[in-house]
């Protein structure tokens, strides 16, 4: 009987955890659609912008402008965005695998990281890693004006020339069942190299090109930052709501085994009463 009771409890511990995961999942999904039309409203203006900067870069001949300014890279800054919670499959995981191969790669070089999320900060927070910089906990109410302090960093260290390259790491939203990780190079800014037999013709500026260079690049920096902010939240909710759907459709395959089992040990003790009472009858 002993091991009936404890049968029945675990399938109530069982029941009680699949419904958690089952509304996990309706508010990941709830939360996925919010964050999907948002991104599909960033991309277009992102690329857009980056498309008419690189190519007004690539017009003009003068490179003073310091989100321009390319020199030889000896120190890397990494901006790593990982989530702030876990239940998410290997989301956080797949990250910070690739983080620590890009440490890897630029071993010859000074790399310090900025953690955007807790769980990239809480993972190299242990490390002889540099973390300049942590930024967690933006993800549950995500705005442009969250991105924007991410972006003044990272376009004063390099304006201050403490470092000589800023590259993204993040996970790019696909679909609900595929999140690629990213690692993009957000400065320096590269001009568009014209195709093998085009010639680049020059626009007409109301203002000096620098002018316009000099406004328009840093909200560009901040574009960027705040669409790849935007790409994670997805993906993490993504991730999320296939990891919850994926751990109720489990806990029903162990709900259906226990109580199968528990059947079975029921069984067997009913047949072992009866035969003790046939035994007993038979004995009188």
């Amino acid at each position: 009987m002993a091991a009936l009771l404890d049968i029945r409890h675990r399938i109530r511990s069982v029941k009680s955890t699949q419904q958690i995961t089952r509304a996990m999942k309706m508010v990941a999904a709830a939360r996925l659609r919010r964050a999907q039309d948002r991104i599909f409203s960033a991309r277009p203006y992102a690329n857009q912008m980056l498309t008419l900067l690189a190519s007004l870069a690539a017009r003009t001949t003068d490179r003073s402008n310091p989100l321009l300014a390319e020199r030889p890279i000896e120190r890397q800054l990494l901006v790593l965005v990982t989530a702030d919670r876990g239940l998410c499959g290997a989301f956080n995981t797949n990250l910070i695998r690739a983080a620590q191969s890009y440490l890897e790669e630029h071993r010859d070089k000074e790399v310090s990281i900025i953690a955007v999320g807790r769980k990239g900060r809480d993972y190299f927070h242990r490390r002889p890693i540099k973390l300049i910089a942590e930024h967690i906990n933006i993800f549950g109410r995500l705005e442009f004006t969250q991105a924007q302090p991410i972006a003044e960093q990272i376009i004063n260290l390099y304006t201050q020339e403490k470092v000589d390259a800023v590259d993204f790491l993040y996970n790019e939203f696909k679909s609900i069942l595929t999140q690629r990780v990213r690692v993009e190079r957000y400065l320096p800014i590269k001009p568009i190299e014209p195709a093998r037999g085009e010639s680049l013709i020059d626009y007409i500026y109301e203002q000096p090109a620098q002018e316009i260079l000099s406004v328009l690049l840093p909200r560009y920096v901040e574009i960027e930052v705040y669409r790849a902010l935007l790409e994670s939240q997805a993906a993490e909710l993504a991730a999320r709501m296939t990891a919850m759907d994926a751990a109720t459709n489990n806990a029903a395959e162990m709900i259906d085994s226990l109580t199968l089992h528990m059947n079975r040990v029921r069984q067997a003790a009913i047949t072992r009463e009866i035969i003790e009472v046939v035994s007993g009858a038979a004995a009188t």
